[in-house]
């Protein structure tokens, strides 16, 4: 019967990953999260299912479930497999938002598909979906400002308020480009968005 039982056409997950606490809000690994907290907020309060806080969001005829897993970054993939199972949702249709070391704070690049890149949170999404044709959009959160620093220590960071100035409007900007996505129109998306 395979991973995908059942599939509404209209249907796009956006996913934001993170980890959750109060330790961890605002900080770089949370890049994710901070951009589909831009998108336009459901009626009612956020729901839980499948280890994951989620919201609907419906736009020009169309439904999109937002989602956070609440897993960790390292575990995100059973959420998200989860819910893709659920809905009959399969990868192509479903955007992932995290960080990136490798762009300078603020900047994004979105891609089709592609590995995971070294991003763990990636990485589990990929290995229990089984594919890597997952839309996604890179969030710059930059590079660790010493060699010797540890990655951890690093994305675990909170942005200075001068990183905070440029990353700010470019998590709007990351949502927006998750909506368009989500409408399918990826080429668009790239063209307005990248760089």
């Amino acid at each position: 019967m395979g991973l995908f039982r059942r599939h509404d056409g209209n249907l796009w997950l956006i996913v934001g990953l993170g980890n959750p606490g109060l330790q961890y809000e605002r900080t770089r690994h949370n890049a994710g999260f901070l951009a589909v907290d831009t998108l336009p907020p459901s009626p009612g309060p956020d729901r839980l299912k499948f280890e994951g806080s989620y919201r609907e969001l419906r736009a020009d005829g169309e439904k999109r479930y937002i989602i956070k897993p609440m897993t960790y970054m390292n575990n995100s993939g059973r959420c998200v497999t989860a819910f893709m199972k659920y809905f009959g949702v399969p990868a192509e249709r479903t955007v992932i938002l995290f960080d990136d070391i490798s762009l300078p704070v603020g900047k994004l690049r979105l891609r089709r598909s592609g590995s995971h890149g070294g991003h763990n949170g990636m990485r589990d999404i990929i290995e229990l979906a089984g594919t890597d044709a997952f839309p996604r959009v890179k969030i710059g959160i930059g590079n660790k400002p010493r060699p010797e620093m540890d990655l951890a220590d690093h994305v675990l960071s909170r942005f200075r308020p001068e990183e905070w100035e440029l990353l700010e409007p470019a998590l709007k900007r990351a949502g927006e480009a998750a909506l368009m996505i989500a409408s399918g129109q990826m080429d668009r998306a790239m063209n307005l968005y990248n760089g």
